[in-house]
């Protein structure tokens, strides 16, 4: 018999947007012999869309409005084998999905409340991935709160990174609101913009030569594997919105052109990484290369990474012997693994 699938996608989060565009590609390639998909868009208010909004979201690829509460709808999905929820960023990857969908008893792809809502936070992950003995680059805490009331002990402590370096809020994707920060005037402006998305910023030291950005993708539970390591190109100060989502602004070059054993300290070190974090299914892990010194640096996990056709996770695996149809229907699969 044909399982029946949940897609969720939309969802609350800047990557919106993104998170429409994964989906349509998903629900091209799972295969209708197997699968019997029912797609739902959640709007960014937070509600599932009925079907004829839903398919009008999916096809215009504009955020939607309107909907019934998420909790009216969710019994709903008691009829599905599985749900794949094709959510970006806050409020979807960050484990409260997971938890609503846990709470009923649905498997779903991905990883569970714990990895998901670890990896979303930059600052739990770069802690628990220090106690693994990851490297990372020298970063800093600030709060909102310690920023309205004491600025100077921040841009203290910016100071002690020194400059340049970037600010990042702790709990977005796809670069929103990160700056680049090259001089000390411009500290409190970064700063701002910050935390106007995030009650909770990260300060993050650059390194001494510029490196190149890596990536690798894992797939797996409890026996994960790694993808080949790919490599990102792109014309401008950092990987930011505009560059990631424009197209031609950035290339991936995959495998990337790396030593074998650089390459193979890459996937050992992602694989470290997704045990450490309790992940499932699926994640893709950036890091930085310093060429000059051989350093490697763990960046980010993302636990449901883009996945349109030219996204760099299903490219990853795609360059494995995995076609993105094949990649869609593992991870379902794992999705329905006893853990």
């Amino acid at each position: 018999m044909k399982k029946r699938i949940l897609l969720l996608a939309g969802g609350q989060s800047g990557e919106h947007e993104v998170s429409l565009m994964s989906a349509r590609s998903v629900l091209s390639a799972l295969p209708r012999d197997q699968f019997d998909v029912t797609p739902v868009v959640i709007s960014k208010q937070g509600r599932w869309l009925p079907p004829t909004e839903t398919q009008r979201a999916l096809e215009s690829g504009e955020a939607a409005t309107g909907g019934d509460l998420v909790l009216h709808r969710v019994a709903s999905a008691e009829g599905y084998d599985a749900v794949f929820p094709l959510l970006h960023g806050p409020m979807g990857e960050d484990g409260t999905v997971q938890g609503l969908l846990t709470l009923a008893g649905i498997p779903f792809v991905g990883s569970g409340v714990l990895g998901s809502s670890v990896s979303m936070d930059k600052v739990m992950t770069k802690q628990v991935l220090a106690s693994a003995g990851i490297a990372q680059v020298a970063w800093r805490l600030a709060v909102r709160r310690e920023w309205q009331q004491d600025p100077q002990a921040v841009r203290d402590r910016a100071a002690e990174l020194g400059f340049p370096l970037f600010v990042k809020p702790a709990n977005l994707g796809s670069s929103v609101g990160i700056s680049k920060v090259g001089t000390p005037d411009e500290l409190d402006g970064a700063l701002n913009l910050a935390f106007g998305l995030d009650r909770r910023v990260i300060l993050e030291a650059m390194t001494s030569h510029k490196p190149r950005e890596v990536e690798v993708g894992i797939l797996g539970n409890d026996a994960p594997i790694a993808s080949p390591v790919g490599e990102l190109r792109f014309d401008a100060e950092f990987y930011d919105y505009e560059t990631k989502y424009t197209e031609g602004r950035a290339t991936m070059h995959i495998p990337a052109p790396l030593p074998p054993e650089v390459a193979a300290r890459v996937q050992a070190a992602a694989l470290t990484a997704f045990r450490a974090l309790d992940c499932a299914g699926l994640a893709r892990v950036d890091f930085f290369y310093v060429e000059e010194t051989g350093e490697l640096l763990l960046n980010e996990v993302n636990t449901m990474p883009g996945f349109t056709t030219t996204s760099m996770y299903p490219k990853l695996f795609e360059a494995a012997g995995l076609s993105y149809s094949e990649l869609v229907t593992r991870l379902v699969g794992l999705a329905l693994e006893e853990r």
